[in-house]
């Protein structure tokens, strides 16, 4: 019987069948935000979900097509996972030919005994210092995370709905408290479809966030937002893309108001 190559195949699946709608998006991120040069080395964030699975298929992808010299090391943080998960997260980069590196911590036990109720926020911000300070410790400049085209627009309404501002997610941040350091989004303009879509074809099985709280959470602001831009991608064509790009097109002749890191200001300024 013939073995099958998995890694190969999910590697000709990128280069083949979603080359343009996944992988040409990648290119292309890169490209028009310069998310790296030459040289650098880039700590690629894997959480055991579709969405890293498929980020670290593309920069490895990237180091044989690609038209830059970088260093990648795939790391994942083990933050309290339920037991198997782990185990299940090892066998699908296993599957990719991803070389792992994995480290304990224990945020999800400290994040539900200092904020039980809604952990979350909490969680998600210790979880980034985590990385960067793992990244910084294995020589990296850059972290990569596998935040997509729909977590972009998705955070652009929650912005709007239950904060009252126009604020989107960017492609690349300076990490304000270790300096050099610097996050990158490469997936900034794939669409969480073809993402689904990869994960089917490979026949992966991605984990869950892992903790206790996500499973006995029945709905969430983003989860609702989620479903509010597939029922507009129905009604209106090309609505997910032109939220996108109301980011990229905002003319400030035409808002009440802005600030920045100076000060605030009205359009009644210079009226």
């Amino acid at each position: 019987m013939r073995e099958f190559n998995y890694a190969q195949i999910a590697e000709r699946s990128l280069m083949k069948t979603y080359k343009g709608p996944i992988y040409a998006k990648f290119i292309e991120a890169i490209d028009r935000y310069q998310l790296f040069s030459p040289g650098d080395k880039i700590a690629v964030a894997l959480s055991g979900g579709k969405d890293s699975l498929l980020l670290a298929k593309l920069f490895q992808a990237f180091a044989k097509y690609g038209f830059m010299d970088v260093s990648t090391t795939f790391f994942t943080m083990d933050p309290g996972y339920r037991e198997g998960l782990m185990d299940q997260h090892r066998a699908n980069c296993e599957r990719l030919g991803i070389e792992l590196k994995t480290f304990p911590a224990n945020i999800f036990a400290v994040t539900e005994k200092m904020s039980p109720e809604s952990p979350c926020f909490l969680c998600a911000r210790m979880r980034r210092g985590v990385l960067y300070a793992k990244a910084k410790e294995l020589g990296c400049n850059k972290l990569a995370l596998g935040h997509h085209f729909d977590d972009v627009i998705e955070t652009t309404l929650l912005n709007l709905f239950y904060t009252g501002t126009f604020k989107t997610m960017l492609p690349k941040a300076k990490a304000e408290n270790f300096p050099g350091m610097e996050l990158i989004r490469p997936m900034y303009l794939i669409k969480e479809k073809d993402v689904v879509r990869f994960t089917r074809y490979n026949k992966l099985n991605p984990i869950d966030c892992g903790c206790r709280f996500v499973e006995t959470r029945v709905d969430s602001k983003r989860k609702e937002v989620k479903e509010l831009i597939d029922e507009l991608r129905k009604r209106y064509i090309n609505s997910d893309i032109n939220i996108f790009r109301a980011a990229e097109n905002v003319n400030l002749a035409g808002v009440l108001g802005y600030y920045d890191d100076e000060a605030r200001h009205s359009f009644m300024d210079e009226y």
